[in-house]
């Protein structure tokens, strides 16, 4: 009985150790499984990941752009601007250059004028002078008469 014993107790641990092969086989498949699915996740989020990537760029360079022409335009504005106040400036200088010459032929004019009020100042006490000589003459020549 102990062979039969043996050959039952072989055969009990013959079964387990078929379970446990089959265990294993099955664990090793969910396992591999498990590593595709794992596998196919990670190709997915890295895919995903470069799409966003690829959009961030995209983003990126779009933001840039529009900033590069806010910038020229920005620029172009204060070209305009600076353009313009060198234009009014201009137009100010001009002004005033007139103003200027029209100041200087006012103090030509107002130094001739004074000229010839000095002269008229001169000619009128040159003829009070000799209206004077005149008078003083008479009256020397009417008190000499008497």
């Amino acid at each position: 009985m102990s062979d039969e014993h043996s050959n039952a107790a072989a055969g009990g641990i013959g079964a387990r150790i078929s379970e446990a092969e089959r265990t294993l086989a099955a664990a090793a498949e969910a396992a591999a499984a498990a590593e595709q699915r794992a596998e196919a996740e990670i190709r997915a989020l890295e895919a995903d990941i470069e799409r966003q990537r690829a959009a961030a760029e995209r983003d990126r360079k779009e933001l840039e752009l529009r900033h590069e022409e806010e910038l020229a335009k920005e620029r172009e504005a204060k070209e305009r601007a600076i353009a313009a106040a060198e234009e009014r400036l201009g137009e100010i200088e001009e002004q005033t250059d007139a103003a200027e010459d029209r100041i200087a032929a006012a103090e030509r004019r107002a130094e001739e004028a004074e000229e010839a009020v000095a002269a008229e100042s001169a000619r009128a006490r040159e003829g009070a002078a000799a209206w004077l000589r005149e008078r003083i003459d008479k009256i020397r020549r009417e008190g000499g008469e008497r």
